[in-house]
């Protein structure tokens, strides 16, 4: 056995807001009928990875149900390789909730060096792209470098977001800072590493001992491996890649699957993103409905005289006569009743639009103005909810109502929902 790949998904994504009010970030719906996970467990099996430790956290239950045994990812194998959840746990001795990503490593050690793995793959479970790991481990193992690190040109003005290195000649790496309030450089860390086993051993506990480290990978462990003279290298990357760690995030990638060319191609039979489908029926337009430029997922239904533009409708979604779905997700299950209008949201699953109620609204070019309703809530008949409005999860029409009885929610307004930091 050569790689071991780790999938760290225990992510709380509070920047995600309702979305993961119940479900962890890497759980999230995407693209119609996918999960953000799916994209990297997809990598691994495309890259003849079948070896893969998923590490869980916050809110489990979504990810356990949608990955189950691996079947969809022909990863349920009995005797090698094959995929494993992993979350904390109490046993004879005391342990805790991950302290970091380089502590979610940790406390799982035992099973990732079972087998002896050359290589140990570490791969964030809430980016959307596609990477051919084979390729990155051959240069890490070409170059003899203790870690390889992947990298990405990132626009300046969101490089705070992220790792930023500079690197020399030789694409090793000569500085690092993790998400600098003033970044040096554009050239991010994709959250992506292979390391030789033994030396992530070692550094894992040295880290597990030092007071004050976050025992994080980017915060302390590569950092760390630069001071000791370790060899550190970049490996560039210069396809398609997001972090959909933010709600406008969220949103921009599924206008980039709409835009022409997209910028990741769902098409492509030579790489498919697997997924546990649902059994749905086919798709229904009526007569009179319009599309453009959007994604519909079976089971949904486009009434007469609806439109939907530049907007991704996920499986068993009701959208009726006259209403209108603008650059907008609507989650599986949702109703848009009967001239609804939906601009510029974000619609969690099972929530009611009633008749003739009004959710977000077109912006100014550079200002998405995101509306967002949590799972299983109604908007009330004829309602406003403005720009930036965020409706918590489960709340019904009466809850709303109550509240603003005038029936309009000012722009940026939080109902039912208090942001997690």
């Amino acid at each position: 056995m050569q790689t071991r790949a780790i999938i760290l998904a225990g992510g709380e994504g509070s920047r995600l807001g309702v979305l993961t009010a119940k479900r962890a970030k890497p759980a999230v719906p995407f693209a119609g009928k996918y999960r953000i996970i799916d994209f990297a467990l997809s990598n691994c099996v495309n890259s003849g990875l079948f070896d893969v430790l998923v590490l869980t956290q916050y809110r489990p239950h979504s990810l356990n149900e949608h990955i189950a045994l691996g079947r969809p990812w022909d990863l349920d194998r009995s005797f090698t390789g094959g995929v494993q959840l992993l979350q904390p746990y109490q046993g004879r001795y005391d342990t805790d909730w991950y302290a970091g990503t380089a502590d979610a490593v940790t406390q799982n050690i035992n099973f990732i060096r079972r087998g002896n793995p050359r290589n140990i793959l570490i791969l964030s479970g809430d980016h959307i792209y596609e990477m051919e790991y084979h390729m990155l481990i051959a240069y890490h193992e070409q170059h003899d470098a203790d870690v390889t690190v992947c990298v990405i040109q990132v626009p300046l003005d969101e490089a705070s977001r992220y790792g930023i290195m500079e690197v020399d000649e030789s694409n090793r790496i000569v500085d690092f800072v993790e998400k600098p309030p003033d970044p040096p450089g554009d050239l991010a860390n994709m959250g992506v590493y292979v390391f030789k086993l033994d030396v992530l051993e070692e550094l894992l506990k040295e880290d597990a001992a030092r007071e004050g480290s976050r025992h994080d990978f980017g915060y302390n462990i590569i950092p760390r491996m630069m001071e000791m003279g370790r060899k550190v290298l970049a490996y560039p990357f210069g396809g398609y890649w997001i972090d959909v760690g933010t709600i406008d995030a969220y949103l921009e990638a599924h206008m980039d699957l709409l835009s022409l060319p997209p910028s990741l191609d769902l098409n492509d039979r030579s790489w498919v993103i697997h997924t546990r489908s649902e059994e749905r029926p086919p798709v229904r337009i009526q007569k009179g409905a319009i599309i453009e430029d959007s994604m519909i997922t079976d089971g949904a239904i486009v009434s007469p005289g609806a439109r939907v533009v530049r907007s991704v409708l996920s499986p068993g979604v009701f959208v009726g006569p006259d209403a209108v779905v603008y650059e907008s997700v609507v989650l599986t299950d949702s109703y848009i009743e009967r001239g609804a209008v939906i601009e510029r949201a974000v619609i969690d699953k099972g929530v009611i639009v009633g008749q003739g109620a009004h959710v977000g609204q077109r912006s100014d070019v550079g200002s998405l103005g995101i509306a967002c309703v949590g799972k299983n809530s109604t908007v009330p008949p004829g309602f406003v909810l403005n720009r930036e409005v965020v409706l918590g999860v489960d709340l019904n029409a009466e809850d709303v109502i109550e509240q603003y009885p005038d029936g309009v929610i000012p722009a940026g307004e939080r109902v039912g929902y208090r942001s997690r930091k």
